[in-house]
């Protein structure tokens, strides 16, 4: 397991990034907290402005003025979606992260992962999970998954989470799965943030051995 990490995000002041870098200060890492407007006044949170579709900025950020990052995590959206804004973006991402030799994780989509019980049936075909209205996000996964997958750099994972990730409450607890979606002993697909965040950075200190992944809550009593 890493310890001490010096870890990148970008998107910190989003629902995603802020609770990762509350997680991942609690574990003892650095973080370099990367968004247009980014506000922090512990220590060791380095606030830096960054606009993702400026390629020098980010590979400044990464491997300039602030030393070289150990990790970098991509956890930005867009409403309404825009599939060519978060895939040039992550191509920005994964460019300067080959440059600095950086790890990278992407915090993408539910609709790039399989359908339980039907593996040819993308989730984001899959009306029981996508309604119609929200295709055009689930597209926008998609996209990116295929932007990691094509680019040089093989030192990358993407975090699909599961249909529904909203607040709440951080137990600690979840299931990890490769590029099929969860279901929770419920049967619901969801995950609080808080929870992802445990499992990105438990993902950043022990590396899988997969470049595709997603978590469900797990909500199964304990032995």
């Amino acid at each position: 397991m890493t310890t001490g990490m010096k870890i990148a995000v970008l998107g910190a002041t989003g629902m995603v990034g802020s609770r990762l870098i509350t997680e991942a200060r609690a574990r003892g890492h650095r973080v370099l907290a990367l968004s247009r407007k980014p506000e922090s006044d512990d220590p060791r949170v380095t606030p830096v402005a960054v606009d993702v579709t400026d390629a020098d900025a980010v590979r400044e950020a990464l491997s300039g003025a602030h030393g070289t990052v150990d990790a970098v995590v991509l956890a930005v959206r867009t409403s309404p979606a825009d599939e060519g804004f978060l895939v040039g973006a992550t191509r920005t991402v994964l460019d300067a992260a080959a440059e600095a030799g950086s790890r990278v994780l992407v915090v993408g989509g539910a609709g790039a992962l399989r359908s339980p019980g039907e593996p040819g049936l993308p989730v984001a075909d899959n009306p029981t999970y996508v309604p119609a209205a929200l295709r055009p996000v689930a597209a926008a996964g998609i996209a990116q998954l295929r932007t990691c997958q094509a680019h040089a750099l093989r030192d990358w994972v993407y975090l699909s989470p599961p249909a529904l990730l909203e607040p709440g409450e951080r137990t600690g607890r979840y299931r990890r799965g490769t590029d099929t979606l969860l279901t929770a002993a419920d049967g619901r697909s969801w995950i609080s943030a808080e929870d992802l965040v445990v499992a990105v950075v438990d993902e950043l200190e022990t590396p899988g051995p997969d470049r595709h992944i997603t978590v469900v809550h797990d909500d199964r009593a304990s032995a």
